[in-house]
């Protein structure tokens, strides 16, 4: 076991000890193999149908109301660099949105320069602290199969989500634009954009939180559900940009820094930037799986040349190292802990795979 996890994929720097990497003689993993036989031809195809949609979706939205788009903003370079464009290139009446919980200090000044600089609205909401306490304690001490990442992510991100079709829906705002990198989130929950049958027929509660016991109704009402609006609503699009325009990482961490909208690179570093809850998470994957969970999602950006190699070779094993050691970033693991008042032997894969996912539909 121990052999097997120094072995990475010298091509995208994949462990082997991600479940379904198979590492030839030459060094290669299966999915870099696999990536240089593939026909792109139909994937490309597919991207500039999606790019051709967003356009229309960008000139469509335009002076129906008092902003033409909402764009949740966490601070991080993609959503950042999103804000820019549509403003400069697309000259969209944007309202910035932000749900005010666990963002960091850099990422809240990356926002605050970023809004000034650009001239944006932008609003944040600060939900209940004590509800977030309390579902985040309750996740990590029952995650689902895939741990601590999934399990989190996939419950708190349908949370802003959802905080921010709620904002459109009040403002009649037709689009959401959000950040998310090509492989965010997953590709069977989004895919460029919420499914309509997601966003008008489908109630975003996890069902496992609601047969728990543990959450009161009024807890649970923090999550977006379409069906509690009248039959006439009418529901913003959902969409993310980045997954129909040509994207590259570092491009897009140099090109912030540049034009001044946050004020060094290490604030556009998505280290710094990430959520300090996302330290405890990681902690509890590399403990239980032996690798970093966000390794495949970054090897896939390197694999596709949308992420610097080097950049990720030094990196990864910098992030890794201030994990285990709870050192310098990784200190916000023990922060964490004292937050939630957990012990790290409270965080447990008690749930079975889809424990917390939504409701599937159509």
């Amino acid at each position: 076991m121990c052999e097997k996890k120094m072995i990475k994929c010298k091509i995208c720097l994949l462990p082997a000890i991600v479940p379904g990497v198979i590492i030839d003689k030459q060094g290669i993993c299966n999915f870099c193999r696999n990536y240089d036989n593939a026909d792109f031809s139909n994937m490309e195809s597919v991207r500039k149908e999606k790019e051709a949609d967003l356009e229309k979706a960008l000139n469509n939205c335009k002076g129906n109301g008092v902003y033409d788009c909402l764009v949740p903003v966490s601070g991080g370079k993609d959503s950042i660099y999103l804000l820019y464009k549509l403003k400069i290139k697309y000259d969209l009446k944007i309202l910035a949105f932000t749900t005010n919980i666990n963002i960091p200090e850099i990422a809240w000044k990356n926002i605050k320069r970023t809004v000034k600089k650009l001239d944006i609205d932008h609003i944040s909401y600060s939900p209940s602290k004590r509800f977030y306490k309390k579902l985040f304690r309750y996740l990590l001490k029952n995650q689902e199969e895939r741990g601590a990442v999934y399990t989190v992510s996939y419950v708190y991100a349908p949370l802003f989500e959802g905080d921010a079709l709620k904002i459109a829906i009040e403002k009649n705002i037709p689009l959401v634009l959000a950040g998310y990198s090509p492989g965010q989130p997953e590709p069977e929950r989004m895919f460029y954009e919420f499914s309509r049958y997601l966003i008008s027929k489908t109630d975003w509660t996890p069902p496992e939180l609601r047969t728990c016991g543990f959450f009161k109704e009024s807890e649970l009402s923090y999550f977006f559900n379409p069906l509690s609006y009248p039959s006439d609503t009418t529901f913003p699009r959902y969409l993310a940009p980045f997954h129909a325009w040509s994207y590259n990482q570092d491009d897009i961490m140099k090109k912030v820094v540049k034009l001044g909208l946050v004020d060094s690179s290490k604030h556009a570093n998505p280290i710094y930037s990430n959520y300090p809850i996302n330290w405890l998470l990681m902690y509890s994957d590399l403990k239980n799986f032996g690798y970093n969970p966000y390794h495949p999602e970054f090897s896939k950006l390197i694999r596709e040349g949308k992420a610097n190699r080097t950049y990720w070779k030094i990196m990864a094993p910098v992030v890794n190292f201030m994990i285990r050691r709870k050192a310098f970033l990784g200190q916000n693991i023990t922060k964490s802990l004292k937050w939630l008042e957990l012990n790290t032997s409270d965080l447990k894969i008690t749930r079975a795979r889809g424990a917390y996912d939504p409701l599937p539909g159509p």
